[in-house]
């Protein structure tokens, strides 16, 4: 796995990029590059992490994760017909339980 462009540090803003590790983060890279990513961006997420393994974490990732364009767009290229969806309010609700 190629080392992650620098050009994807606005997509990962609140997050230290030096510490951002490709391989192991890919989940948030793939998630913010459909969210914020320009078409290079989506390039590359393509290229590196595979159609397959993109259209997984789409296919097991929350709807509410995704801005709804960006999300009809990436679906059609990959020919997603299903996403996971979670109510925002039942999101919120497993997360106070965790804690």
């Amino acid at each position: 796995m190629k080392k992650l462009p620098k050009s994807f540090k606005y997509l990962l803003w609140s997050y230290n990029f030096s510490k951002i590790d490709a391989q192991r983060d890919k989940q948030r890279i793939i998630i913010n590059t459909i969210n914020y990513g320009n078409w290079e961006h989506w390039k590359w997420i393509i290229k590196n992490y595979g159609k397959e393994t993109i259209k997984r974490i789409i296919e097991n990732t929350p709807k509410s994760e995704f801005r709804e364009r960006a999300l009809m767009l990436i679906c059609l290229l990959l020919k997603i017909k299903k996403v996971k969806y979670v109510s925002r309010s039942a999101k919120i609700k497993a997360k106070r339980d965790i804690f």
